[in-house]
């Protein structure tokens, strides 16, 4: 089972949460955390390798902010370390080429129509849709943009020039909910009490001071090292598009810990069926069709997980449905009388979906 195309995860279903204090002062933003607007606002943990806490801790501390009120999303970030640098300077470039700073959206953790942010220390941004992730087959809308959209970016040292004097960056990042609601059915901003799945990720090259100047680092063969990826939800792969692991903000009004705010048990039902998923795909490569044995689907997860939550599945009421061209896996949700389904185009969903075309943002 060796280069499989959608790998299970090294890690189990652990995403964070977060709780979101309404915003009650008008956001000017500078870049700067250090402001009465945030003072509310907890930092999220430290960013980890997005391949999980087995790996190497990042050489840099990273931690984020979000806040919210009736019209806008607000996120910032505070990256620190001394490689402070940026040269894309042109909208919806290319950002990861240098060092940035990204957002990742999931309004209603289907893992499908869901937004991508990217931003360098020049305060270049990159606003993509993706109306589903790449593994699935999605190509990204880059000519989508988030109309509203404010951000800003200050520096605890100078860019682009090696020195001692060198700190860190930090992001302030406004959104409209109007621009990552489209795609829901009622088109609304969250309530208190409701969540969204998120993720942040910051790309960080391996470079060199060379003649005043930072060089990436690169192989024998001229091409740059790898960059490292740090995020605030570890995926267990490196590849931050996996949805289904990416962590839950819960929007409050009061601000504070309620122990009302947890992972709902329908959510960790959906991760069960995102490992038969992954099995199915293994199956698809191997052998060129959908497999109909739930078995056999449990073998392969027993044989190819590399962590061992995932080598089994909770003890649920699992149907397969199976045809040539697609299959659908189902359990109980916890709403009586319905079920949790995922598809293989890697949608899931409490029951099944209209028959309507899918929507793509307004452009």
């Amino acid at each position: 089972m060796d280069n499989i195309r959608i790998p299970v995860p090294s890690v189990g279903f652990q995403p964070p949460v977060y709780l979101c204090r309404r915003a009650v002062l008008p956001f000017e933003p500078d870049g700067r955390l250090d402001k009465p607007f945030w003072e509310k606002a907890e930092f999220t943990e430290a960013f980890t390798d997005i391949e999980g806490a087995h790996m190497p801790l990042p050489r840099f501390v990273t931690r984020a902010k979000i806040m919210w009120d009736d019209e806008n999303l607000y996120v910032g970030a505070q990256l620190d370390g001394n490689e402070i640098w940026g040269n894309v300077t042109r909208r919806d470039d290319v950002i990861f080429r240098d060092n940035d700073f990204e957002i990742f959206i999931d309004p209603d953790s289907d893992t499908r129509q869901y937004y991508e942010f990217e931003m360098n220390v020049l305060n270049t941004v990159w606003d993509l849709f993706l109306p589903c992730a790449y593994r699935d087959g999605g190509n990204a809308v880059v000519g989508y943009d988030i109309h509203g959209l404010r951000s800003a970016v200050s520096v605890c040292g100078e860019i682009n020039t090696p020195s001692p004097l060198n700190k860190s960056w930090s992001v302030e990042v406004a959104i409209p909910f109007a621009a990552i609601t489209e795609c829901l059915p009622d088109k609304r901003p969250p309530k208190a009490g409701e969540y969204y799945r998120m993720n942040f990720s910051r790309v960080q090259w391996k470079v060199s001071e060379t003649d005043g100047c930072y060089r990436k680092l690169t192989d024998p063969e001229g091409n740059p090292l790898p960059e490292d990826n740090w995020v605030w939800s570890p995926t267990g792969v490196i590849n931050i598009h996996y949805p289904e692991l990416w962590g839950f903000v819960f929007f409050t009004e009061e601000g504070r810990q309620d122990g009302s705010f947890r992972i709902p048990e329908d959510e960790r039902r959906k991760w069960e069926l995102r490992k038969l998923y992954y099995a199915q795909n293994i199956h698809m490569d191997t052998y060129g069709t959908w497999c109909t044995s739930l078995d056999i689907l449990r073998d392969i997860l027993r044989e190819s997980s590399p962590c061992e939550e995932n080598r089994s599945l909770r003890p649920l009421d699992y149907t397969l449905e199976t045809t040539s061209h697609t299959y659908e896996i189902s359990c109980p949700s916890t709403e009586e009388g319905k079920r949790i389904l995922l598809l293989s185009d890697g949608r899931i969903m409490t029951e099944k979906p209209d028959i309507t075309p899918s929507c793509l943002p307004v452009l």
